[in-house]
């Protein structure tokens, strides 16, 4: 599959950027890493006139501190010794995404906004065409659940999760100026209109706040081949454990079982004051089996993703408390 004709916009600079989308807006495509839209649009699934290549643009890649630009790769997330050491779910969430090749071009930025998919959606015109097309691409019915009116495509992004039991927020730049968003609010659960992200808007910066630094973290994924494929069902848990072995504060957070990665309700009340017994573990596990919604692949099935998702979340649990 080749790709279809576009322009290529390259700024330096930030407001030259926001100057470009808004003048092209509804036409155009940011690109970063290109590990998720060039492969859409090989497929179709995207024909934009314009691509807003963000790569030059000063200042976006950094990480300093608790704060981590949106073009940072995701290598250099995962091999941060402040992140590795201060956020260490986000850390395992990082070096967990795609292969060494893609991690190196991926961003955070890209991973937080990625597409959501569907046995459906994410394959070629050719194919999307035999059947008609589906709600987010070209058809009118959602295949997964064709009595409704929403996309089920699911996310699967890595880092969303642990950003999620960290408590971060997110800068959006707009040409009307920046806005601080929590990452709990950024995602709509619906898969046509995933995330709260206007046409003029890019996505900057990501702030880990100071109160969960040093909590003890852990993110387990399961894929079908280790070295790249995106999580059939992703588990993070973030607790702040007392010398004494009870649980302060802590969340719980998945991915890849609905159409955004979401806290599981409920999970930071039954940590709170908690000691690691199996009765918790248990406990987790059926809230976390009241929130998932996963969904038929062309490798796994809805009742495997479920099953295996609550075996990592006591996996998940148990080994962000004794590490």
């Amino acid at each position: 599959m080749t790709l279809p004709e576009f322009t290529l916009l390259r700024p330096r600079v930030l407001p030259e950027a926001l100057d470009m989308l808004d003048k092209h807006r509804g036409e155009i495509r940011i690109i970063a890493g290109g590990t998720d839209l060039v492969p859409s649009m090989k497929q179709r699934l995207f024909t934009p006139r314009y691509v807003l290549d963000l790569k030059a643009v000063r200042g976006l890649a950094d990480i300093r501190d608790r704060t981590i630009g949106a073009l940072a790769t995701v290598e250099s997330v995962a091999a941060s010794p402040a992140i590795r050491s201060g956020f260490p779910v986000l850390a395992a969430a990082a070096e967990t995404i795609a292969s060494p090749v893609l991690r190196t071009m991926g961003t955070l930025g890209g991973n937080l906004c990625l597409d959501t998919r569907c046995l459906w959606y994410n394959q070629s015109q050719f194919w999307r065409s035999s059947c008609g097309g589906c709600l987010k691409k070209d058809g009118s019915v959602c295949h997964v659940a064709p009595g409704g009116k929403l996309c089920w495509a699911v996310f699967s992004g890595d880092t969303a999760p642990a950003l999620l039991t960290l408590g971060a927020e997110i800068e959006i730049v707009s040409p009307r100026g920046s806005r601080h968003v929590p990452l709990t609010d950024f995602y709509t659960g619906d898969g046509m209109a995933r995330m709260k992200l206007a046409g003029d808007e890019i996505l900057t910066r990501v702030f880990l706040p100071q109160e969960s630094a040093g909590m003890r973290g852990a993110y387990l994924k399961f894929r079908v081949r280790d070295s790249i494929d995106y999580p059939l069902a992703g588990v993070a848990v973030s607790l702040d454990i007392a010398p004494d072995g009870t649980c302060r504060r802590g969340a719980l957070a998945v991915t890849a079982l609905n159409p955004k990665p979401q806290l599981i309700p409920g999970a930071s009340e039954a940590l709170a004051g908690a000691h690691l017994t199996d009765d918790l573990l248990e406990d987790l596990a059926d809230l976390a089996n009241r929130a998932i919604k996963p969904l038929s692949t062309s490798v796994s099935t809805p009742d495997y993703r479920r099953h295996i998702a609550l075996v990592f979340v006591k996996r998940a649990v148990k080994k962000a408390w004794t590490t």
